[in-house]
């Protein structure tokens, strides 16, 4: 999906209690649209931390014939335009991953059965995941953009994903696994931005920011001019 443009978002209330920061006053907020702890973990390690969570409620199953790279966008998309029309004047970031072998998207396993499945499917051959990230500008313009990586699993045994789904890891994944876990011992190899696997693409989200009036210098807790 390419650049898209919404109309003003519209005030509200918002849902989770904000944090309070030396940056809220001169900074427009930041707002997550998503309540996974793993994108959260990726803000923090480039020094951001959401002023807001509020996550968007919407379905999230695919459109008739709606390729893997196009559901990853429409969610992002529709995630953050949703979340907006709660927050005048902020940044909302959404973001959507979705695990792909050839056409065919795989969410999150319902049960431990089809995460059987997905293992299964993903043994011993390459498949692609897909972030789409998407922000709401203070202004109101929306930008969606996707970004895609490979990974190669290895050839998987039964003690592999008997042991895998015994540890509960793959509940709430994507394909079913997670590379930041022990997932990993199934990778033989990826190719492209391991932050985009995870669930966020960190270089390719601080491009977007800084290039749209959100420095991710001056407001990252890591950076120097922050050590005071």
């Amino acid at each position: 999906m390419g650049e898209t443009v919404n109309p003003p978002a519209r005030g509200g209330e918002q849902q989770i209690e904000t944090r309070q920061s030396a940056s809220s006053d001169s900074f427009p907020p930041l707002i997550l649209a998503s309540a996974s702890p793993r994108r959260q973990e990726l803000l923090l390690q480039i020094g951001l931390k959401p002023d807001l969570v509020d996550p968007a409620d919407i379905p999230e199953d695919a459109l008739p014939d709606e390729l893997p790279r196009q559901l990853a966008a429409r969610l992002a998309d529709e995630k953050a335009a949703a979340v907006a029309e709660r927050h005048t004047g902020a940044f909302v970031l959404a973001a959507d991953t979705v695990v792909a072998v050839g056409r065919r998207a795989l969410g999150k396993a319902g049960d431990e059965r089809e995460a059987r499945n997905y293992l299964t499917l993903l043994s011993g051959r390459r498949h692609r995941v897909y972030t789409g990230m998407s922000v709401v500008l203070p202004t109101g313009r929306q930008i969606t953009r996707v970004v895609s990586s490979a990974v190669i699993f290895k050839p998987l045994g039964e003690h592999d994903i008997a042991s895998y789904l015994k540890s509960g890891e793959w509940r709430g994944k994507a394909g079913a696994y997670a590379i930041q876990g022990l997932g990993s011992l199934f990778v033989r190899q990826i190719q492209g931005s391991y932050s985009n696997i995870v669930g966020l693409p960190l270089h390719e989200l601080a491009a977007l920011l800084n290039g749209n009036g959100f420095d991710v210098w001056q407001r990252s807790s890591l950076a120097a001019s922050d050590q005071e």
